[in-house]
């Protein structure tokens, strides 16, 4: 099919929720690829941070492709040994001692959501059911998850939205502070706002957070959906500020792009979800599990270590480019402002000149693969920085 006749059969049959590019990808080889028309473009994205392995890796491919020749779902009424092994892998490097895996991360944060209202309902009885969230923060798009979301314009058109969620300002823990009455279950935040802009939530603000929850039996949860799985160039982003929750979740590059995610808990909260009171049918899929033992695999200390690296790097380039300000982040999760134009401005000319990236809110979003190398990273950039010096009409 050409592009046109591609774009208008997924114009003709999907709902309009998403405004997409006009590119048609239709292969690639780690963070580069090539579209229906042959052009080819720097992946700055990883499908928003899911190829964690880049495109086409060949390990990766090898290890779900044998998976597929033995097994592609079963029932989880029944044990298998790759989603066994996935989750012993995860629970021994992510220091958590439970797991229940799922197929994104709007799924595990609400699991989260339900692991932390049962754990008080069998403490405390009911009444204690309420969740406090941070202001300008991203959980996901369930009813749940999109009312858990600290943002506003998410909180139209669905209503009745549940009820059960508070919203404090990152950073004031006075305002945290007076949500936490008797009703509070739980604190949910993410490290790093990505949805919300690429911002780092203040380390020494997490740290006063978990004593506040550890004064008050209230479950700490963090929200690595979009940072873990070696997004920050640690395992999880929680370990670059020595805090850790009572249950963290992750998905996004877990599976390297398997639809999966996960819900971890430490062994006070293990047995809290018993038999019947939460499922999923694919969650757990061997297949997806087998991608995840490859990924989890590969990011040995060695693997974090060049995250870092690249990610220091690039963030060194961006703060020389004339058009950005306040470039931020951890590891290859990247955030910048930008000074004169939009970020559609600049994430629409980039796709027309070969590279593609996101934006977050006002800002740049960079999610490039964990495994993207020097060279592609160089050819990536130099695209960017001509975008940003462009004078034209589109200003």
């Amino acid at each position: 099919m050409t592009f046109q006749e591609i774009k208008q059969t997924a114009d003709t049959y999907f709902m309009p929720t998403y405004a997409r590019f006009p590119v048609a990808l239709e292969r690639g080889e780690n963070a580069t690829y090539w579209d229906s028309e042959g052009k080819t473009y720097i992946d700055f994205t990883a499908g928003i941070g899911v190829n964690s392995l880049g495109t086409n890796d060949a390990g990766w491919k090898a290890a779900v492709t044998a998976q597929l020749d033995r097994l592609q779902h079963t029932s989880n009424l029944y044990y298998n040994e790759t989603a066994a092994s996935a989750a012993k892998l995860l629970c021994e490097r992510s220091g958590f001692a439970k797991v229940l895996f799922c197929n994104s991360g709007a799924e595990a944060n609400e699991c989260a959501i339900k692991l932390a209202r049962k754990y008080s309902f069998d403490k405390y009885g009911e009444g204690r059911y309420n969740i406090v969230t941070l202001q300008n923060s991203f959980h996901g798009r369930t009813m749940a998850t999109i009312t858990a979301t600290g943002q506003a314009h998410y909180h139209t058109y669905f209503a009745p939205f549940l009820e059960g969620f508070r919203y404090a300002e990152s950073g004031d823990l006075a305002a945290l502070s007076e949500l936490l009455d008797g009703t509070v279950c739980a604190v949910l935040v993410e490290v790093v706002q990505g949805e919300g802009g690429v911002l780092l939530t203040d380390p020494d603000y997490l740290r006063a957070v978990r004593g506040l929850c550890e004064q008050q039996d209230i479950l700490l949860i963090f929200d690595e959906v979009q940072t873990g799985i070696g997004r920050t160039g640690r395992l999880f982003a929680y370990e670059t500020i020595g805090v850790k929750s009572d249950i963290l979740t992750a998905a996004k590059g877990i599976a390297g792009g398997l639809p999966m995610g996960a819900c971890l808990c430490t062994k006070a909260l293990g047995g809290t979800l018993t038999a019947g009171t939460h499922g999923t049918t694919f969650g757990g899929n061997p297949v997806a599990c087998a991608g995840a033992l490859e990924v989890l695999r590969r990011m040995d200390d060695a693997f974090l270590e060049r995250v870092r690296q690249k990610g220091e790097a690039i963030r060194s380039r961006l703060s020389t480019f004339r058009g950005l300000e306040n470039v931020r982040g951890l590891g290859l999760m990247i955030g910048a402002d930008l000074r004169e134009k939009t970020a559609s401005q600049v994430a629409n000319r980039c796709c027309e000149e070969g590279l593609l990236v996101l934006t977050a809110k006002s800002a740049l979003r960079l999610l490039p693969p964990l495994t993207i190398t020097d060279a592609e990273i160089e050819k990536g950039l130099a695209i960017l920085e001509r975008v940003l010096l462009e004078k034209g009409e589109e200003q």
